[in-house]
């Protein structure tokens, strides 16, 4: 009847442990996954941000590309061609930074990182 007794309560033992252990699990995963979400946020601010840059600057260049002098003058008050093209500028700065961009959304997203982590910008700079 002792063994019994031993083994009951050393089955209640591991069935505590095995609860903290699961428990602890849970919310590591809960971190994780709040975490992930957060860096998902953070890479996706820097990239539309990068978007939106440099389809501003496609925009401006294609304006000032435009008007070449002795150009034909009759399409500048075509106020839907410059719609479209802001759509076309858009869109072509969208795919630009999806295929890797020119950096700006991997410095924001390596400085929110930092910002989000509690690091200062020396320590950033540092370590990346």
């Amino acid at each position: 009847m002792a063994m019994d007794a031993a083994t009951l309560q050393l089955s209640g033992a591991m069935d505590s442990q095995a609860d903290r252990l699961l428990n602890r699990a849970r919310s590591s995963a809960g971190d994780a996954t709040a975490s992930s979400r957060e860096d998902a946020k953070i890479d996706k601010a820097g990239k539309d941000f990068e978007s939106i840059l440099l389809g501003n600057w496609l925009q401006q260049a294609e304006q000032s590309f435009a008007k070449v002098p002795g150009g034909d003058g009759e399409d500048d008050d075509d106020s839907s061609k410059d719609q479209f093209q802001g759509i076309a500028m858009q869109a072509l700065a969208g795919s630009l930074t999806a295929s890797g961009g020119i950096g700006i959304a991997k410095m924001i997203t390596q400085r929110l990182h930092a910002v989000s982590e509690g690091t200062t910008s020396e320590t950033a700079t540092k370590t990346r």
